[in-house]
This record gives structure tokens, sequence and C-alpha cells, in this order.
């Protein structure tokens, strides 16, 4: 595993090129695909792999026991079994990279499954991971009991790091660190906010301080499953000023381990969809920057397809060669 890890892109996004329809809208979006389609989400992981991801998420961003009794019915047992199945395919995927990877003699260094574990905010259906307005209604214990049957299935079906991502707001990312600490600790994690500008959370805090603060709480705990902090989900051009408030000032040996996989460079409305693909900046741009600030981990998500993650390494591996001279 090189010094930066290149993560896979957009699940649903690359999935579209396997189920041929746009999966936006629905309220399980692509997390429906491992009940009708288990296939199609199997060849949407080997797709990353082969484009060079050196860790790939499973598809249970949006599963969790409420969602799929609501819109598939099924019961709390069957949805669990759905979400360790799920964690399944993505070890199969990767089963068959690695085994594709012997017949041609190539290096076989083996990707690390991670589980995708999506905020509170997501099974609601109202847009809140991107505003972060339960934190104010909904308490610590409610999100941690909410979080914790998903997080055990995937532990139990065997990843080896959960990926807390699109965290709107401070509240729930502590009460995330704390259940990781207290309940999983041996268990390997990041967590990844959402923002909504340069500065701030989606629910307003400062980046800067909730990051330095996540990270200072780990090292009191002497805590070594924290792997990274950073943001997920959010336009490419603000990743570089977020990253910059928390590790700018930092000498190097001390900077805060950071992940960033951003959206395409496209705005998204809910009354047009995606658009400006013509005018995207492509993300292996950015990928020099973060790096100099202290990103370890660099991937896409909405609207970026395994051709993305193809240039991110390459881009990647581009800086380690220059290193290395």
């Amino acid at each position: 595993m090189s010094a930066v890890t290149a993560l896979d892109g957009g699940f649903a996004t690359q999935l579209s090129v396997h189920v041929g329809k746009s999966i936006d809208g629905d309220p399980l979006w692509s997390a429906r695909f491992n009940a009708t389609n288990p296939n199609a989400v199997f060849r949407t992981h080997l797709d990353f792999l082969e484009a060079g991801a050196e860790a790939i998420m499973t598809n249970t961003y949006q599963a969790s026991i409420e969602g799929y009794g609501e819109h598939l019915h099924l019961n709390e047992d069957a949805s669990l079994n759905l979400i360790k199945s799920t964690v399944r395919v993505a070890q199969m995927a990767r089963t068959r990279f690695l085994a594709s990877r012997v017949s041609t003699n190539q290096p076989r260094t083996t990707p690390l499954l991670v589980a995708s574990i999506g905020p509170y905010g997501a099974h609601l259906h109202d847009g809140s991971e991107y505003t972060g307005s339960y934190a104010t209604t909904v308490s610590p214990d409610t999100i941690q009991k909410w979080h914790r049957p998903r997080i055990d299935a995937c532990v139990e079906a065997g990843v080896d790091v959960l990926g807390i991502e699109t965290i709107p707001c401070k509240m729930e990312a502590a009460a995330l660190f704390d259940m990781m600490c207290e309940e999983y600790p041996s268990v390997r994690f990041w967590i990844s906010f959402q923002c909504k500008d340069n500065l701030h959370l989606a629910n307003g805090e400062l980046f800067s301080e909730t990051v330095n603060s996540l990270w200072a709480r780990a090292r009191a705990r002497r805590n070594k499953t924290l792997l990274a902090l950073g943001v997920n989900c959010v336009h490419p051009q603000i990743a570089t000023p977020l990253f910059k408030s928390v590790n700018e000032q930092k000498a190097p040996e001390v900077r805060i381990p950071l992940i960033v996989y951003p959206n395409s460079d496209e705005i998204y409305t809910v009354e047009e969809g995606w658009q400006g693909k013509e005018d995207c900046v492509p993300l292996e741009h950015y990928v020099p920057q973060w790096v100099e600030l202290g990103a370890r981990f660099i991937g896409g998500c909405c609207r970026t397809y395994a051709r993305d993650i193809q240039r991110i390494k390459q881009a990647v591996e581009t800086i380690a060669e220059k290193s290395h001279q």
C-alpha cells in the first residue's frame, strides 16, 4: 500500500453503467440493487478494482433496517442478512480480482474492504444528511442505537475498515467516535464530513475545530484505529481550503491524516439534476495539492466513474515516483 491509498468512486454512478438507468431519487438509492441485482453490484466493485482502487466500499451507505423494512418489506433479520450478503459480494469481487492478478503475474497488494456507513439522515430521505438538521432533535444515544445493528452486521461479515461518511454534524461524528472507541476498539475507521462551504460542516460547525478536536480526543485515548478525518460528497474546489484550515499551520510530522473523495465538478439541483459536465476540472488536477496538505486517502463520490479513479491512481503514482527520485 502506498503512502496515499486510492479509493473507489461513486458507487451509484458506476452501477448505472450496469443497470442502465438513473438511480437518483430512489429512497433506497443503490442499496435496492443489493436485493434485486447483486451481480451488477459485484461487477461495479470489479470495475473500480480493475481501475486501480486500493480500497472498495460496500454498497451499504443507504442500507438500514428501517429502509429495507419500509421499501423492501423485509423484517429486521432479513435486513441484516442482506447487509451481510452485500459485504460478501464485495469480498467475492476482491477475491476474483486477486485471482486475475495471479494469472497475469501482476503485483498482489490486497485491496482494503471498507464498510460504507452513511449518516443517520440518509435513511430519512429528506435531504437532512446535507444539513445536519437533526443534530438538535436527536440524541447521541439514538444515533448510536440506529447505527449499531448495521455496524455489527458489517463487522461480523468481515470488513477491514469502517468508512463513516457524509457526516453533516459534529454531534453525530462524536457519537460514532465514542462508540467505535468503546465498542469496537480493534476496528479501524475513518470519519468524513459533508460540508456546506470551504470552512463549515453542513450543520454550521467549523470543519477545522471539529477535526482538530476529534483527533485530539483520539490521541488522548491513545487510539490507533482512527485512520483519517476529512470530506466526501462535496464540490472538489472546497476540499483544499478545508484542508488548509486544518493542516496548513502544522509541521508535516504532526499533520492530521486526511481523506477526500469529492463529487465531480458538476453541480446538482433537485430541479435539473447534475449540470456542467462539459466544464468539469478533472479530479486528478487537485491530487497534488491534497497530498501536500496531508491527504492519505483519495477517491471520488457522486458522478465519478471507474475511469476517474484510474486517473486519480495515476496522479498518486506520479507523486510517489517523484518523491523517490
